[in-house]
């Protein structure tokens, strides 16, 4: 059951270059209601809480909340589902129109509410929950119409959630159909189950049960994870599917795929405090789809949907992820960066730095032998803002500008004593014969150079002071410089022969 982890950095990399798929949901359409309050006495009519309301907040749940997470994360979004010819369906259909969504497929059925739940909070605790719906099967003309702009929408689409929350939508009928229709088109069907007869999605690409889910279908508990992957192969038989997910909530998600044997794994939760699991599950099967459409190993989309729902669990009701969440969550996932880096983790660094608000100052060197006057630059360099980055010259680069018999210290022990000083925040190396480049990567707030370049031209000036940032000259000791340093030490100097404090670095 073991499984390569996969690397956060690359998951990183993978998100960064998610495109903007079309995806159609397909499924059972809630409104959810939230009513927060206090509590503060016993009702005197009977021995129940008394709930003051403070606030009122109507959320897309059921499938549209696999809407709402596929817009967050800035796929295009067909939905098709049925609402009733009331306010709530109204006003779903608005939050869906505010949100860029396609609803030529949202079928007003006039014999039965738009679903409801409504959720009484005190706190983060949970006292009631009201359900207001008609749970029993389409059909008619409600069907008829529902199975047409299902298929029209498989017919534009790159992936489909079939959304199934037990309250009628998905009968027997839209579900061959719409299964059969996505893979003649060879793009992935994937279903959030419900109830005991797996059978009803023979076809789909998988099913993304929870354990509990999982168990009822097949009859028996799935005590262990040993007992995982038997589990999976009766379920992907049953159903004739690509593949099973089962969320195992603490334990976090197992896939298991049926046409490729010995494609599986477990990889753990990501949840650093769980408040409500509300939703957890249609933000697995929504970020399934989104990479799944894209082609993604099924490896890679387990894994970043599992992040996604370590996420949702640390918050209150239903979440939908953002890119600029699930990036965050990423960086934050990834081990502690020390003070030397390089470009797999620099520009992590620097969006880390900004979005804390810190004012970045850049300044560079070969920084060969460390003396006072580098001692005193750096502090200066520091006092501009709230981050020092320096950058060091390559040792190839300190021969070319210094000749043959520079560097003295190789780069990597130039980094090391750097690194060790406490003014600098990070150090990180540059090839060329200028920092230009490395400048330009960063874009600090402020580059500071030296005062002795005030007549050689502070290269990056122009592309620090167009970004609104400013170019600061330090002052310098004369006198103090390796050049010196290393020409005393030939010579057999002794100290007490160096100039006066001062010198360059």
């Amino acid at each position: 059951m073991n499984t390569p982890a996969v690397q956060t950095a690359w998951l990183q990399e993978r998100l960064e270059a998610v495109p903007h798929p079309r995806l159609a949901i397909i499924g059972d359409l809630i409104m959810d209601r939230y009513m927060f309050g206090d509590v503060s006495r016993i009702s005197p009519e009977a021995p129940i809480p008394v709930l003051a309301v403070k606030s009122n907040d109507l959320r897309l749940g059921g499938a549209g909340n696999v809407v709402a997470n596929l817009v967050a994360m800035e796929a295009q979004v067909e939905v098709v589902g049925v609402v009733g010819d009331d306010g709530l369906g109204r006003a779903m259909r608005e939050m869906f129109d505010s949100q860029g969504v396609h609803v030529d497929g949202l079928i007003i059925d006039p014999d039965r509410p738009t679903i409801e739940k409504t959720r009484m909070m005190s706190g983060v605790q949970q006292m009631l929950r009201v359900d207001r719906e008609i749970a029993k099967p389409i059909g008619g003309a409600v069907e008829e119409a529902v199975k047409q702009a299902a298929l029209a929408s498989v017919a534009r689409c790159e992936g489909v959630v079939l959304s199934d929350y037990g309250k009628g939508l998905l009968t027997p009928a839209i579900l061959s159909a719409v299964i059969a229709a996505a893979r003649e088109r060879n793009i992935p069907v994937l279903v959030d189950p419900k109830g005991s007869d797996f059978t009803k999605y023979r076809g789909a690409t998988l099913v993304t049960p929870n354990r509990k889910e999982a168990e009822h279908a097949l009859g028996r508990p799935i005590p262990t994870l040993e007992d995982l992957p038997a589990a999976a192969d009766e379920l992907n038989q049953r159903a004739e599917l690509d593949l099973i997910v089962i969320t195992l909530s603490a334990e976090g998600i197992y896939f298991r795929s049926r046409r490729e044997p010995g494609l599986e794994g477990r990889v753990p939760a990501m949840a650093r405090a769980v408040y409500d699991v509300t939703g957890a599950g249609d933000t697995v099967v929504s970020q399934l789809a989104l990479y799944l459409s894209l082609g993604w190993p099924i490896s890679e989309a387990v894994a970043m949907a599992n992040h996604a729902a370590g996420v949702v669990v640390e918050r209150l009701g239903t979440h939908s992820v953002t890119r600029g969440e699930l990036m965050a969550r990423l960086r934050a996932a990834q081990p502690k960066r020390g003070k030397v880096l390089d470009e797999s983790n620099l520009s992590g660094a620097v969006e880390d730095w900004r979005r804390q608000g810190k004012r970045v100052v850049f300044t560079n060197g070969c920084f060969d032998v460390i003396h006072a006057g580098h001692v005193s630059y750096l502090r200066f360099a520091r006092e501009r803002g709230d981050v020092l980055l320096v950058g060091v010259n390559s040792d190839a680069s300190v021969s070319r500008l210094k000749g043959p018999s520079r560097p003295v210290n190789p780069l990597s022990d130039r980094l090391a004593v750097l690194a060790a000083m406490e003014m600098v925040d990070a150090v990180v190396s540059f090839e060329g014969d200028t920092p230009k480049a490395l400048i330009e990567a960063v874009t600090p707030d402020v580059l500071v150079k030296g005062e002795d370049w005030a007549d050689k031209g502070v290269v990056g000036r122009e592309w620090v002071e167009s970004h609104g940032g400013q170019v600061v000259l330090a002052p310098v000791m004369a006198g103090r410089s390796t050049t010196n340093i290393l020409a005393r030490a030939k010579s057999g100097e002794s100290a007490s022969s160096a100039q006066p404090p001062g010198g360059g670095h």
